[in-house]
């Protein structure tokens, strides 16, 4: 039975957080979608600081955001997007149209086509999230998305230079440096400068995640995404300051970041309590870290392998981290997660930055119904059928004609009936009976 070492804040305490974070973005959405422009700018004077002349920039200020930047930060910018691409494309090739003859003269098939704008938000509020470019914009871009336009919050009061480089080298349409709800509104809604999208996807706060809540149906959503998560899955094969290293790389996203230890050694857990205060004394980021640790970290000691798959399931983690002598099993049996590193060499910081596979992943349990943002999320499959033959139409005709009735849907009925008489020669349905 699993038992707990260490255990975070209840869940509950959070619902107090909740709502006031749904009034505010609900505020902050019904204010731009009736004033548009002007709104857009007194919230984000209001909250970024930041009332430029124009929130898209212009070609000379792009320019001006990549001259700021060395060669070797181009070219690693360059790197990650190249992983991210290649990937994408691998699984855009993956996704096929179809087109089958199910019954002689009866023609069904699918397209996959993308959708026609999209909006990428990049988060910016505590780190200019380079990576979240790379992401979503690249991926639009290889899905066939023929708008795309990206939107990142200024950075010490102007637009980071970093993340403008990001999605100018990744394909942007246009950019823009606004952030937070007002963002999301804007490019969801409109405003007499910012056409609207499609769809919106990328990470963001409790706030970002709410206004895509709130705004989903008028707009498309990729998911929404709340704190970052890791789940560590480890035995005795490795020690408690890798697992420790590991647990701390993501508790700094923020203050309320779950990072879990779940493991089969419970000398491996003592040691990588130990191994996180010692770290939590010299990582610069303790400020976020240890807050993510009290309150959100758990170690919970298992008594197999078995178990752990089961706990892991349970959990649903964003990222789960398998470091154990067989990290396959966990791959074979494993259900519910976003994304999984598997072996200690890996981890997740390189699927955050750099090695191929999308950053923007399941949290709060939505592992267990979905996936992570993929270039299928940029396509639409849509469904055709075509009817060849005279036979074939009345045939089909004659089924779905008593299948209507079956459902009290007599108007539905007749438009096979019409088909039946027109392409079988037989009178069916009230017209003819009418006649």
């Amino acid at each position: 039975m699993a038992r707990y070492l260490k255990t975070g804040r209840p869940p509950e305490q959070a619902a107090a957080d909740a709502k006031k974070v749904r009034d505010t973005v609900t505020g902050i959405i019904e204010d731009i979608e009736a004033r548009g422009e002007a709104a857009l700018r007194e919230i984000s004077a209001k909250f970024d600081k930041w009332n430029p002349p124009a929130f898209r920039l212009s070609e000379q200020e792009i320019e001006g955001c990549l001259s700021q930047l060395s060669k070797q930060t181009i070219e690693d910018i360059k790197f990650a997007q190249t992983q991210v691409r290649n990937f994408a494309q691998a699984q855009r090739s993956s996704i096929k149209d179809i087109e089958v003859e199910t019954l002689p003269g009866v023609i069904l098939g699918h397209k996959n086509m993308p959708v026609d704008s999209v909006g990428c938000y990049v988060p910016g509020g505590k780190y200019p999230l380079v990576a979240s470019a790379h992401m979503s914009v690249v991926t639009a871009k290889v899905a066939g998305v023929p708008r795309v336009i990206a939107s990142s919050p200024p950075y010490h009061g102007q637009p980071s230079p970093a993340v403008v480089a990001a999605m100018q080298l990744g394909g942007a349409d246009e950019i823009y440096c606004m952030g937070g709800v007002q963002a999301i509104a804007a490019m969801a809604l409109g405003t007499s400068n910012i056409e609207r999208v499609s769809m919106i996807v990328g990470p963001g706060n409790a706030f970002v995640a709410e206004a895509k809540r709130q705004l989903f149906g008028r707009v498309g959503v990729d998911l929404i995404a709340g704190p970052t998560e890791i789940l560590i899955i480890a035995d005795e094969t490795v020690d408690g300051e890798i697992c420790a290293t590991d647990l701390l790389g993501q508790a700094e996203h923020g203050f309320n970041t779950p990072a879990i230890l779940l493991t089969t050694s419970e000398k491996l857990a003592h040691e990588t309590m130990a191994e996180v205060e010692r770290l939590l004394a010299i990582l610069p980021t303790a400020e976020l870290a240890s807050v993510s640790w009290r309150d959100y970290g758990a170690v919970i000691v298992c008594d197999s392998d078995e178990e752990m798959v089961r706990e892991a399931d349970r959990i649903a983690s964003e990222h789960v981290q398998v470091m154990t002598r067989n990290p396959d099993y966990f791959l074979k049996n494993m259900k519910n997660y976003g994304s999984l590193f598997l072996g200690p060499r890996t981890n997740v910081a390189y699927g955050d930055k750099v090695i191929g596979t999308n950053h923007t992943l399941p949290t709060g349990k939505a592992a267990r119904y979905t996936g992570g943002l993929w270039v299928g999320k940029f396509v639409k499959t849509c469904t055709y059928q075509q009817v060849l033959t005279d036979q074939a139409s009345a045939m089909i005709g004659e089924y779905c004609s008593r299948l209507c009735v079956l459902e009290g849907f007599y108007g539905h009925a007749e438009q096979a009936n019409i088909r039946v008489r027109r392409y079988g020669g037989r009178d069916v349905g009230y017209a003819a009976a009418a006649d």
